[in-house]
């Protein structure tokens, strides 16, 4: 997030794309409906399935999924029409050649066109853009219904285009926030756990970092790029990658067209999964090193809005079990390394040595409340909103972005959109949730379809339905709302037994490398 999640309060108004807030980020879905319910906050909601945050807002829009670029160009559209753009912010702070760039592709997508392409009525496109338009401060919200896409890169532009066409960036209460899938996703990318960069996101490929680095811990380091989970998976399946090191992640219930992912490991010749339970990908692996839970150990969480927290241990481990660090440092001395930390302080004082964002920041700065990211001297009191008075590039770049389709859409054969994602419940994988009886007792496995889908197909609430797409089916019940619309259906992921990801499609982001979860074709069939 560009901003803070306190500075909610001092939006006017917001938009939340490509997120059902209230089911996977529950607390700042509560600050956001605090807001509202407190006459400070207009919400709009633009969404495939009319999620509960709908019921808070001003304007809800329905549109195709896929079609956020075109539903973004032409708010963006509107706006440059109705002349309610920030003028003096474009003038000061973005490249003047890319706004007049952007201004050329939005001209073609009028309301009457938008409609076409997205199904949001032209009428209430407009409304959307003149509230959004005049308001003094505008916020906007999106998650993975935004990223997880083949159009992933371009849909985050396009929400970064209109937040600098309105002037929204750098102010309290504004920003581009999109909001992290788990608890240390953000801290994860600032650690550098991205094959492209070290941490701070410094690039892997740029001839200085890599001498910085390389002073650093005093070991040769390559200035090549590695590859992507996705792209790796693809190795393993062809079978030039021969061996993975998987830690606290399950790839044969959370990746994307799971027969293929279950292909890839087995073509394997060597696994080590590191993690708290035996998940499905752990039951597949030569190797289980057994590591520690979140309340077992001492550390650090980077949150959502870049604000890094201290961990503190409360419990000791069971059995083998050992802090990751530990087991990293164990794995790096039988390789002939010579680490010698003593604990997680030592880890964190050195990535504040290396890391600078994270430069003035310290266990005993830190407390209980913690500090926002960049934090580059001991006296400098964190950022909690970025970008005020300039970008760090220097001016900003708009960008063109053409609406391009989802790489597969419905037809005769799978007429029906299928997306997919969370639920409040249950939480990724299920691998921690699902030892909960009372949370399998709540929500199990089901496919959310509308009303008339279910008519059609003669099927009840709570009876069998098959879903397929061309990569395999699951049986899952039917859960008939009037929140879905005609010719659109939801599979929440966290299930082994209905496991979603047997039907995504694993197409890819050209540049993020990250798959079209969010869309594909499927067809019901009452089983």
């Amino acid at each position: 997030m560009t901003n803070d999640i306190p500075g909610i309060k001092k939006s006017d108004v917001a938009i939340i794309i490509g997120s059902d807030t209230s089911e996977g980020h529950p607390v700042i879905a509560a600050r956001i409906k605090q807001a509202v319910m407190e006459g400070t906050l207009k919400l709009i909601v633009i969404d495939p399935k009319e999620i509960k945050m709908a019921d808070f807002a001003e304007i809800y829009a329905q549109h195709r999924p896929g079609t956020d670029v075109a539903v973004l160009n032409g708010i963006m559209h509107l706006i440059i029409k109705n002349g309610w753009e920030d003028k003096e912010f474009i003038n000061e702070r973005v490249e003047p050649e890319s706004y007049e760039a952007l201004k050329a592709e939005v001209a073609n997508y009028t309301s009457d066109y938008v409609e076409k392409i997205s199904g949001v009525p032209a009428a209430k496109l407009e409304a959307i853009a003149e509230l959004f338009g005049k308001a003094k401060v505008g916020a906007l919200y999106y998650t993975m219904g935004i990223t997880q896409h083949t159009t992933g890169v371009d849909n985050v532009k396009s929400t970064a285009n209109l937040q600098m066409l309105c002037g929204n960036m750098g102010v309290p209460g504004g920003g581009v926030n999109p909001l992290r899938g788990q608890s240390n996703v953000q801290g994860a990318c600032d650690m550098g756990a991205l094959p492209v960069c070290y941490t701070a996101y410094q690039p892997v490929a740029t001839e200085a970092v890599q001498q910085k680095m390389e002073a650093f811990w005093g070991v040769k380091l390559s200035n090549k790029p590695g590859c992507t989970m996705t792209v790796a998976f693809d190795k393993a399946y062809e079978g030039e990658m021969k061996a993975f090191y998987i830690m606290g992640e399950n790839p044969l219930i959370s990746d994307p067209d799971l027969h293929h992912i279950e292909h890839a490991i087995d073509n394997l010749e060597f696994l080590v999964v590191q993690d708290i339970f035996l998940t499905e990908t752990a039951q597949k692996a030569d190797v289980v090193l057994p590591a520690t839970t979140y309340a077992e150990k001492d550390g650090t969480f980077s949150n959502t809005e870049r604000r890094v927290q201290r961990l503190s241990k409360a419990v000791n481990a069971p059995g083998q079990a050992k802090h990751d660090w530990e087991i990293h440092q164990l794995v790096a001395n039988k390789l002939g390394l010579n680490w010698n930390y003593g604990c997680a302080e030592d880890i964190f004082k050195e990535i504040t040595q290396c890391t600078p964002s994270y430069a003035g920041m310290s266990f005993e700065r830190l407390g209980r409340k913690g500090l926002h990211w960049p934090c580059p001297t001991a006296d400098h009191p964190g950022t909690p909103v970025l970008h005020i008075g300039k970008f760090s590039k220097g001016l900003g770049t708009m960008f063109a972005i053409p609406f391009k389709a989802p790489a597969e859409v419905p037809d005769g054969e799978y007429p029906i959109y299928l997306t997919t994602g969370r639920i409040l419940q249950q939480f990724h994988t299920g691998t921690m949730s699902r030892k909960t009886p009372g949370f399998n007792r709540l929500a199990g496995p089901h496919v959310m379809m509308s009303v008339e889908d279910a008519e059609a197909l003669g099927v009840g609430n709570g009876e069998d339905v098959k879903v397929s797409t061309r990569r395999g089916s699951i049986v899952t019940k039917a859960f008939i709302t009037k929140r879905m619309p005609k010719g659109t259906a939801f599979v929440p992921f966290h299930f082994a037994e209905a496991p979603a990801n047997i039907l995504t499609n694993n197409a890819l982001d050209p540049i993020a490398k990250i798959p079209e979860y969010k869309v594909c074709a499927c067809k019901l069939e009452k089983a």
